[in-house]
């Protein structure tokens, strides 16, 4: 280890990071939650998982005193938190001692009615509503620690903070941590081009995926190697990241748009069982990019894509080499796409 070297990294990389403290009682925060103050995005809400017996035991430590874990959230820059790491706390204390609109807000239709408590059993079959008036007064006024990562930060840094915080039992996917950091039009087509029919009959996914923002990451791929897969270098994540940064800042959603649908309805017809090697029945995340891409990029150039022999050199040794094991380097992805993209012209291979 060089330690000057990494003195100046530590440096560096500690600047890019601001944060603030705050201890907020849980009145105050659950308020927040009902003003819009502090927002959870979607994907967040798609996982409070806890059962009732786990938000029941978060409750008494509360009334006991017991330190709860901080919350984390980020300063956007209209003032407003966005939750990074917490959403099962947060959510539980709002569904016990919050009224219907903050409930509301994050989607929790009944009150709390707490169970299996040991130490303070005789709250057991009680919500929040059946309590004495003092009592409530001693939930809501229990401070809770919040940490709240500066706007000044980057979005990058925000990406790093949400993937490392992101340890609970369901943690987000790369694509739902994307999907809360860079809300706004972009994220919203990629939502909305996911649902394409021939998107779906040429993308195969499991029953997890449809659900963990694998789909709209396809979608991101398709563009993001489509526009720039000549830039790739070696993370696929930082990749997209970076990519998704500058689409949603800049980006002709009529034009792709167009591409996405032409892409997709001729993958269609030329792939009747879609991107698929085999009997399997699910399409590989490495052969989709080669193969939508590939297509994509022969679509622009002559409108129409060859379309005999598809499904034999999708099983091609060639190909496979290509898209199987350690593949996501910049030999590799270059070579897949346009190898696709030679096929899909009809004209002979240089990769």
């Amino acid at each position: 280890m060089n330690a000057q070297v990494f003195a100046k990294q530590l440096e560096t990389q500690r600047h890019r990071v601001d944060f603030d403290t705050y201890d907020i009682t849980v009145q105050q925060l659950i308020s927040m939650v009902e003003s819009g103050a502090i927002d959870v995005a979607p994907a967040y809400q798609r996982h409070f998982r806890w059962g009732d017996d786990k938000r029941s035991a978060l409750v008494e430590s509360v009334f006991l005193g017991v330190p709860v874990p901080s919350l984390f959230m980020a300063t956007n820059r209209d003032g407003t938190w966005e939750l990074v790491d917490g959403v099962q706390r947060l959510s539980t204390l709002t569904q016990f001692a919050g009224g219907e609109k903050a409930r509301k807000r994050l989607q929790i239709e009944n009150p709390l009615i707490l169970t299996e408590l040991k130490k303070l059993d005789e709250l057991n079959g009680s919500t929040f509503a059946d309590l004495p008036d003092s009592h409530k007064l001693q939930f809501f006024l229990r401070p809770i620690k919040v940490i709240t990562l500066s706007d000044k930060s980057d979005l990058a840094v925000r990406f790093d903070l949400f993937e490392r915080l992101n340890t609970g039992g369901e943690p987000l996917t790369d694509q739902e941590i994307r999907a809360c950091i860079y809300r706004g039009p972009f994220n919203e087509f990629l939502e909305r081009m996911a649902k394409s029919k021939d998107f779906h009959k040429v993308v195969r996914l499991t029953e997890r995926q449809e659900t963990d923002g694998t789909r709209e990451e396809c979608v991101l791929r398709f563009y993001a190697f489509l526009h720039t897969y000549k830039s790739f270098v070696h993370s696929v994540v930082d990749f997209l990241n970076e990519y998704m940064a500058d689409a949603s800042k800049s980006f002709d959603y009529d034009s792709n748009e167009d591409i996405f649908i032409r892409t997709f309805k001729q993958l269609r017809t030329v792939l009747p069982k879609g991107i698929v090697r085999g009997n399997r029945n699910i399409s590989p995340i490495n052969l989709y990019e080669a193969v939508a891409v590939g297509a994509g990029l022969a679509i622009r150039k002559k409108s129409q894509i060859v379309k005999s022999n598809a499904s034999v050199w999708i099983d091609s040794e060639k190909l496979k080499g290509l898209t199987t094991g350690a593949t996501n380097n910049v030999k590799s992805v270059k070579g897949r796409i346009e190898y696709c993209r030679d096929k899909f012209l009809g004209v002979q291979s240089r990769v």
